[in-house]
């Protein structure tokens, strides 16, 4: 079992509230995803779920008791970090059985455990090495090794891809969402890049100014983001936001439109642009364009419409993928083509 609970938790620093009073239901075996800019909260939160920071008000359960109070070690988590802090002078194998040869374990239980985890995360052949003689993601799976061998009710994960290169966070990415399927533990994972959440969560939690913002399936936080934050920081590129007297047409004060719902022209088209970049990426190109009357918009489109920097461009909206949204920032309902 690995439910978590949050009621009403605030952390503060001297004068300075870092997380407003909030609550969050983690349910056992979920992927949850903590998501959103620097100094958001996410990793604080974290820290309080792992009882590594104290909290200042509130509640923290774990499949339903209370642990507020308790120390680290008697949360039955496991936290995987960025750094992947493995001892230089030990094996790999030596690595993963640390924690177990700390609480006294059998010593053939604790090789078990070992190869039963070094046989999940591909590492059976690397279990003589020591950490030097691997690469970075071998590194990190042998982090979340001595995680595994330790049987938690959930795993907490710390921006544990922050110091692979991009081809490797792509591939850790895939197999921590193998792990998980593979485990069915809950797993709660921070990050400030989207796309990492968009590809792994069962649930995000948006976090903005340690408020959370939204908590949803990754679709449905990209179909109907409840304000101009969620919409803005869910999706790449970003929705486009629009205000003026085309928002004004549409009954709201911003209206949002995804790059991927427009429709390019070099013959016409309901809005005229002048395109500033064009960003090829083979099968997808980000256009870059600057709109008579809306300033910059950003077009995802075929990889194969060539344009360049100079050239008129013309982009009409799909209004029925509009999103609308009010003086406040919070979304309305869906707009009206031609209200």
């Amino acid at each position: 079992m690995g439910s978590i609970t949050i009621r009403n938790v605030s952390k503060t620093f001297g004068e300075a509230k870092v997380i407003p009073n909030i609550d969050l239901e983690i349910n056992d075996g979920e992927f949850v995803v903590f998501v959103g800019p620097s100094g958001c909260g996410k990793s604080t939160l974290l820290r309080l779920i792992a009882g590594l920071e104290d909290v200042s008000g509130g509640q923290i359960l774990i499949d339903g008791k209370d642990v507020t109070e308790a120390a680290p070690a008697e949360r039955g988590l496991a936290m995987v970090f960025q750094s992947y802090a493995l001892y230089p002078h030990m094996s790999v194998r030596n690595n993963i059985a640390f924690p177990l040869k700390m609480a006294n374990m059998d010593q053939a239980l604790i090789n078990k455990k070992v190869e039963g985890a070094a046989k999940v995360l591909n590492l059976t052949d690397y279990l003589d090495r020591r950490p030097g003689q691997l690469s970075g993601g071998q590194r990190q799976r042998v982090a979340i090794g001595r995680a595994i061998v330790r049987e938690p009710s959930a795993f907490l994960f710390d921006e544990p891809l922050s110091n692979l290169d991009a081809a490797l966070r792509g591939t850790m990415r895939l197999e921590i969402s193998d792990l998980h399927y593979q485990l069915k533990t809950t797993m709660v994972y921070v990050t400030h890049d989207q796309i990492e959440a968009m590809t792994m969560a069962d649930k995000i939690v948006v976090l903005n100014r340690g408020n959370i913002e939204q908590v949803g399936s990754p679709l449905e936080l990209y179909k109907s983001p409840r304000n101009l934050f969620v919409a803005g920081f869910i999706g790449s590129p970003r929705m486009n936001l629009i205000e003026g007297d085309y928002a004004r047409s549409k009954n709201a004060k911003t209206v949002g439109i995804r790059p991927e719902h427009l429709l390019p022209s070099k013959q016409s088209g309901l809005w005229r642009g002048t395109v500033t970049v064009a960003e090829h990426l083979g099968a997808d190109t980000f256009l870059h364009a600057n709109v008579d009357g809306l300033g910059p918009i950003t077009a995802r489109v075929d990889g194969e419409f060539g344009v360049k920097h100079g050239e008129t461009v013309y982009l009409t909206p799909d209004e029925s993928k509009l999103h609308r949204f009010d003086d406040k920032g919070l979304a309305l309902g869906p707009a009206l083509t031609g209200a």
